[in-house]
């Protein structure tokens, strides 16, 4: 059923909600991440990431106490399809860090959706003149910017590799082929 959405005020509460439901949802995805990675590097960003997402909670919960609601009433759908698509990525196979990258590009497709999410919410707060909310929404919006730079700066190494491993693997096949040819 869809929300009822008189005021600037209401939608203000439903993005914190939901934003609320997606840092939750990500609580339990990120740990598997973390295990799939085999880059170290990556395997500690998303260790890190999920220290940084229980803050996250932390900041709405606060923000919705401010605004006098409750964190209950939604479920963000758009995070659930986003760790269906991290579930494939942790399930895929192949050589390690090919999944590492499409474990990369599956966060920083999260990190995106609540940049957005984090960047309207906070807009909302600041014509509502909700300053400590818009602040609150701020500073996670600051770490999800980080953590989606950290992504592309780990993602640089991971994409080499991973480029440098499909190259080997083909050029073996490649070289079994033409033996098993000549003979």
């Amino acid at each position: 059923m869809p929300a009822t959405l008189a005021s600037l005020h209401d939608l203000l509460v439903d993005e914190l909600r939901d934003l609320h439901s997606a840092e939750t949802q990500l609580l339990g995805a990120l740990p598997k991440m973390a295990k799939a990675a085999a880059n170290r590097d990556l395997k500690r960003g998303f260790t890190q990431h999920l220290r940084q997402t229980r803050g996250h909670v932390q900041r709405l919960t606060r923000a919705l106490k401010i605004l006098e609601s409750s964190v209950n009433g939604k479920k963000c759908h758009a995070m659930a399809g986003l760790i269906r698509e991290g579930a494939e990525a942790i399930q895929a196979k192949g050589p390690a860090a090919v999944r590492d990258a499409n474990l990369i590009g599956a966060a920083q497709r999260v990190e995106h959706y609540e940049m957005a999410a984090y960047g309207a919410a906070r807009a909302f707060a600041e014509k509502l003149v909700q300053d400590d909310v818009a602040r609150l929404l701020g500073q996670t919006l600051d770490e999800e910017g980080a953590t989606n730079k950290k992504l592309t700066e780990i993602a640089k190494t991971v994409n080499d590799d991973a480029f440098l491993a499909t190259n080997k693997r083909e050029a073996i096949l490649a070289s079994m082929q033409r033996e098993s040819l000549t003979l």
